[in-house]
């Protein structure tokens, strides 16, 4: 694992929260009213939720950065990846990842405009994948961190999810965007368009790919997907 790892993640909460911001004032209160409105009872789905009484299950953790949310996992002994490129850091023991609005996400210092466009105006979407050699609750130690357990049809339910989401060029390859957030991590183009929606329903849609009864018509922000997922695991950091 590359030094500089060590280092650097410990601070990169106030690095995310500066940089990867939805805007709720200003414009989506009515989103968040509107969808709230239709959020009813969503069960799991069958045969990927919950794991089977004795099943071996892989842990993923839903990490809450203030205004953004993101979802780590094992880079180690899974039948699956969510980096398109594993072999970038083949040393890596977990790997987060997170989706957002492409200018935004990757703006070195975000604007007023950018943070309007991005929640109103349809643009693209990029992801960040950052591989780490510690725990989650020890590489972003100040975070509220719901860990839940999934089944590994499920963990590959997700790993499909996420894989999904990265556009690709003619030859099939993923289309890096640069360097990211923190530590050794990275931006890829998204395939989907961002546009009235936010990074914390994309999170609440992963989710529910792996079956979990999770409704992302409801997760318009960091904390509504915290609400919805401690019910199904249990905290591992700081509330």
């Amino acid at each position: 694992m590359r030094p500089h790892l060590v280092g650097t993640l410990p601070t990169m909460l106030s690095v995310v929260r500066k940089r990867v911001v939805v805007v709720i004032e200003g414009g989506w209160w009515f989103l968040v009213v509107g969808l709230a409105a239709t959020w009813g009872c969503v069960g799991p789905v069958a045969d990927l939720y919950p794991p089977a009484a004795g099943e071996a299950t892989i842990p993923v953790w839903v990490v809450n950065h203030g205004w953004h949310t993101g979802l780590a996992v094992p880079a180690r002994g899974v039948p699956c990846q969510l980096r398109p490129e594993p072999d970038r850091d083949p040393r890596a023991e977990y790997v987060e990842v997170g989706w957002g609005q492409r200018d935004f996400y990757q703006a070195h210092e975000p604007t007023s405009g950018l943070a309007v466009r991005a929640a109103v105006w349809p643009a693209a979407s990029a992801l960040h994948v950052a591989a780490f050699d510690r725990p989650p609750t020890e590489a972003f130690p100040t975070a509220e961190i719901v860990e839940i357990d999934l089944s590994p049809r499920g963990f590959e339910q997700l790993c499909s999810f996420v894989m999904h989401a990265y556009a690709r060029d003619e030859h099939g390859q993923p289309v890096p965007l640069g360097p990211g957030l923190y530590g050794d991590g990275q931006f890829y183009l998204g395939r989907e368009s961002y546009f009235l929606t936010t990074c914390n329903v994309w999170t609440a849609r992963a989710l529910r790919s792996a079956g979990l009864p999770i409704s992302p018509a409801y997760a318009v922000t960091a904390g509504n997907i915290v609400f919805q997922v401690k019910r199904l695991g249990r905290s591992a950091g700081p509330e």
